[in-house]
C-alpha cells in the first residue's frame, strides 16, 4: 500500500464517512495528497479495513466542486497544449482515438451503433465515434467543455440530467474515459447506465489503478490521486466487485500503456522534480516493463464489461 505523511490525523479522520463500495464504517486514513492542479490544498484517502477499497475524504460538497476543475491545465476540460507533457497528450491522444474506436466496434461485434459517452469532456471521442459511423451521444456536466465540443465539433452535448430522458435499452455501448472516478452518485450511475444498455450491449470503463508500478513509486505524489477530483480510486478486484452489485460481468481487462508515461510526468512535474519530462519517461518505461509481464500493474485498465 503506498504511503505519505498523514497530517491532522484527528481532523481528517472525521472526514472519512463509511465505505462507499460496501458499507463498512472501520475505515482509516492511510495517507494525505496535495491538489498540485488548482488549490494547493490537501485531502486525505481513506481505506476501507473490511474490502480494501480507497476513496478521497473531506470531499468538498457538489456545489463547491466546480472551482477544482478551473485550470487551464486540466487537459480534459481546458484542451490545454501548453507545455512539453500536455503537447505529448495530444500527440498520444490521437493514436488513442482510433484504439478506443476500434475497440468498441470490436467487442460489440458492430461496425454502427448507438455509444453514450458519459463524462465526455471536450467531445473528441464522441466525434471519432461519429467520424468511423456510429450515433454517439455525449453527456458532460462542464460549461466550457461543451462549449468547446459544439464550436469544434458542433456536438451538441447533454447535461447529466438529460439521461433520464433515453428509453431503456437504448444504446450498444456506453463508455467513460476516466470518468467513473469523478462521479459521486456511484451507484445511481451504474444503475442508470446498465438500464440505457441493450440486452447485449457492453460498459467500458477506463479508470486509474491504484495498484499500478507507478501508483506504488510515487506513493502520495502518484498524479492519478488527483484529489478531490477523483472520489474513488480503484484497484481491478474493486471494479469487479461493483461491476458484480450492479449486474455486470467483466468481458476483458486491457492496459493502456501510455498513460504511465503521462501519469508519471505530471508525478514528477507535482513534487517539483527537475527534468519532469525525461524523469517521466524513465519511470513509465520501467513501468511498462512490469506491465508486460502482469497487465494489473498498468497505470490505467480499460474493464469491458457486459450485463449478466
Amino acid at each position: 500500500m503506498p504511503t505519505g505523511e498523514v497530517k491532522d490525523v484527528d481532523i481528517v479522520r472525521s472526514a472519512c464517512r463509511p465505505c462507499p463500495l460496501c458499507g463498512s464504517e472501520a475505515v482509516e486514513v492511510v495517507m494525505s495528497c496535495t491538489d498540485h492542479f488548482v488549490s494547493g490544498e490537501t485531502f486525505p484517502v481513506c481505506a476501507c479495513k473490511s474490502c480494501g477499497f480507497h476513496f478521497t475524504g473531506g470531499v468538498p460538497a457538489d456545489g463547491e466542486m466546480g472551482r477544482y476543475y478551473q485550470s487551464c491545465d486540466y487537459i480534459s476540460h481546458s484542451d490545454t497544449s501548453r507545455g512539453l507533457v500536455n503537447k505529448a497528450y495530444h500527440l498520444v491522444r490521437w493514436f488513442m482515438l482510433r484504439e478506443k474506436s476500434g475497440l468498441v466496434s470490436h467487442f460489440t461485434g458492430k461496425r454502427h451503433g448507438r455509444v453514450l459517452d458519459y463524462g465526455a469532456g471536450t467531445g473528441y471521442f464522441a466525434n471519432r465515434m461519429k467520424q468511423v459511423g456510429w450515433e454517439a451521444e455525449a453527456v458532460e456536466p462542464g460549461d466550457a467543455a461543451r462549449a468547446f465540443a459544439f464550436a469544434h465539433f458542433g456536438i451538441k452535448m447533454r447535461v447529466p440530467d438529460d439521461l433520464t430522458g433515453f428509453a431503456p435499452g437504448s444504446f450498444d455501448c456506453v463508455t467513460l474515459w476516466h470518468v467513473l472516478e469523478h462521479i459521486s452518485d456511484l451507484h445511481d450511475k451504474m444503475d442508470c447506465f446498465s438500464r440505457l444498455l441493450s440486452a447485449d450491449g457492453l460498459l467500458v470503463l477506463a479508470l486509474p489503478n491504484r495498484t499500478s508500478y507507478d501508483a506504488r513509486h510515487y506513493g502520495n505524489a502518484w498524479a492519478a490521486w488527483d484529489v478531490p477530483r477523483h472520489l474513488w480510486h480503484f484497484a481491478p478486484s474493486d471494479v469487479l466487485r461493483l461491476g458484480k452489485a450492479h449486474g455486470f460481468s467483466l468481458v476483458e481487462m486491457l492496459p493502456m500503456h501510455f498513460d504511465a508515461f503521462y501519469i508519471s510526468m505530471m508525478s514528477e512535474k507535482g513534487r517539483g522534480a527537475r527534468l519532469p519530462l525525461l524523469r517521466g519517461l524513465a519511470v513509465g518505461t520501467a513501468a511498462l516493463m512490469r506491465t508486460m509481464a502482469n497487465k494489473e500493474r498498468s497505470s490505467s485498465l480499460i474493464y469491458v464489461m457486459k450485463k449478466k
